[in-house]
């Protein structure tokens, strides 16, 4: 099976429950073609959680590649009584966390980008209906940008989620599979960050975006 590897990922296929109750069962069957269709359906959400914490493209398309390809092996892991979408996503999310990680071991993101010539609008994507675009100017974005990259991974983790992804609290716990007390202390840890790295730039919208 292929993934895309380029600027044009293939578009999120709408999927019926009963579709995807459909497609997960043939998939624990042994039916690789049922990979296909979850994959069309998932795989742009799935790469876009992963770049909001590794804040790189290919590390993000590494990370959804690989969770998708280890699915027919660990199909039985899941419980079909419950949403298909908290389970993938925590694997996708935990998958690029460890990326971020060994990347915030080998190398600085201000390092990273002396070494290959990107600036951080490169890193930037262009998909469509980028969470990054969640500011109309420019240069707030890049701003925000680069104070989310200041975080330590895990707390970039719940902080993405929270504020680009829209997840409620109790969706981070169940999809990082901790618990719901964790995900506030990181979050509060995170925003006391955020304020201060962005307090030169704060106006009405960006503190209603951080919930402060």
């Amino acid at each position: 099976m292929e993934f895309s590897r380029s600027d044009s990922l293939p578009l999120t296929r709408p999927m019926t429950a009963d579709a995807e109750s459909a497609a997960l069962t043939r998939l624990r069957q042994g039916d690789l073609a049922a990979l296909d269709l979850l994959v069309l359906r998932y795989q742009v959400e799935a790469t876009r959680a992963a770049y909001l914490i590794t804040r790189d493209r290919a590390a993000a398309e590494d990370a959804a590649q690989t969770v998708f390809v280890r699915l027919p092996d660990r199909i039985h892991q899941y419980d079909p009584r419950r949403p298909f979408a908290p389970y993938l996503f925590r694997s996708v999310i935990n998958e690029a966390l460890k990326s971020a990680q060994r990347r915030e071991r080998s190398v600085s993101l201000h390092a990273e980008r002396a070494a290959d010539g990107q600036t951080l609008e490169d890193l930037l994507p262009d998909w469509d209906s980028d969470p990054a675009d969640a500011f109309d100017q420019g240069e707030l974005r890049r701003v925000v940008w680069e104070a989310m990259g200041k975080l330590p991974p895990k707390q970039r983790a719940v902080a993405a989620m929270r504020f680009y992804l829209e997840w409620s609290e109790a969706e981070i716990a169940q999809s990082l599979a901790i618990p719901v007390g964790t995900v506030k202390w990181r979050l509060h840890a995170a925003r006391a960050r955020l304020q201060t790295l962005l307090a030169p730039f704060m106006n009405a919208a960006l503190a209603a975006w951080l919930g402060v």
